[in-house]
């Protein structure tokens, strides 16, 4: 493949601190967290999370998907998305996978309606966040519609089987197969197979992350216009010595040590140095097959550290056209308004949209 070229669109400079809006949502949520219910569950979550046990993991699990369960309002509620519902058209399908058993991937569209009549649209397949161990396709449900009316792109919003219940590398190859279907089925869904674009967030850009692995090893990097993996769950950096992390990554290192260990591997033992499980430790000669890409990073993000490390790895490669970090912000907060960095984010992502997904 062809060295892609940077059209060099973003170039923040890191501030050092916290958005002064950041600051205020940390306020709120340190309110919500200070009932003593919560506080017991804040306690019983810091005890478990140092055990290995499967009574432990069972426990610790059920608390932390409650714990993102309850993020979910806070997003889908806002204002910013009032009306958004009326600028597009919502249909779902279907796609049927063998590679974990029969199962069919279940993919909710987002269709601006000032494009519904075209038959060759581009298209955003996206990967939900959470872990991939909670959350669903509809915690991004208006986000995603919202992203969709603002840019002209369809929206494929993919609803991947999340671990333990599902391993690695399964969960990657839900996201791949919808991929590869939205491919050879383009005409029939009214899409450009040319401008076909993936991405994720979080849990869900380690999902895109992984997938990307998956056609680099199929020598089908070529099918996807451009990835965009975001705040992405990159390879095992969380168990390296806490003491050289920053304080994002120090703070949730346990909690990540837990989530890869004992509910997305499969084998552990098998799977630490397989690049389906950390994508970050594929080889050159992957990484040079890729699609191009763009990561979105946050400056105080609690995988910043992995993010960077595979954004020079593709840059190298020659497959990256971007790496974006959203100066003053954490993990996330991309996605609560009223702030700067919200607005920045969005921003980016609309502009990736028109230069390098429609462009």
């Amino acid at each position: 493949m062809a060295r892609v070229v940077s059209k060099n669109l973003f170039d923040f400079k890191p501030s050092g601190k916290y958005d002064d809006g950041v600051a205020k949502l940390f306020e709120t949520m340190a309110k919500r967290g200070s009932t003593p219910e919560a506080k017991l569950v804040k306690d019983r979550m810091k005890e478990l999370v140092q055990r290995e046990d499967e009574a432990a993991n069972a426990e610790f699990l059920t608390l932390l998907r409650a714990q993102m369960d309850a993020i979910v309002p806070m997003i889908n509620d806002d204002p910013v998305y009032s009306g958004v519902a009326e600028k597009i058209v919502t249909t779902s399908f279907t796609v049927p996978t063998e590679h974990d058993g029969k199962f069919d991937v279940p993919v909710e569209v987002y269709t601006p309606k000032a494009v519904e009549g075209d038959k060759k649209r581009a298209v955003y397949i996206y990967a939900h966040g959470g872990g991939v161990v909670a959350m669903d396709s509809a915690s991004m449900r208006k986000p995603l519609s919202k992203y969709a009316a603002d840019t002209d792109l369809v929206i494929y919003n993919v609803d991947y089987r999340i671990a333990p219940e599902t391993k690695c590398p399964n969960n990657i190859k839900d996201f791949y197969e919808v991929i590869k279907y939205a491919h050879v089925n383009a005409e029939n869904l009214g899409i450009d197979p040319d401008k076909i674009c993936i991405g994720g967030d979080s849990g869900g850009g380690y999902i895109c992350l992984g997938a990307m692995v998956l056609l680099a090893q199929h020598n089908e990097g070529d099918i996807v216009k451009l990835a965009v993996p975001g705040i992405p769950m990159t390879d095992d950096y969380c168990f390296s010595d806490p003491l050289a992390m920053t304080v994002e990554e120090r703070k949730e290192c346990m909690m990540m040590r837990k989530i890869w260990k004992h509910y997305i591997a499969a084998d552990w033992e098998a799977q630490k140095h397989d690049p389906h499980l950390f994508p970050g430790k594929a080889s050159e000669e992957l990484l040079e097959k890729f699609p191009p890409t763009i990561i979105m990073e946050s400056e105080f993000d609690m995988y910043i550290t992995e993010a960077t490390r595979l954004a020079s790895r593709l840059r190298r490669a020659g497959r990256l056209y971007e790496f974006v970090v959203i100066p003053g912000s954490p993990h996330g907060a991309g996605f609560f308004s009223g702030m700067k960095v919200y607005d920045l984010y969005w921003d980016t992502m609309n502009t990736i949209a028109k230069e390098y997904m429609h462009g």
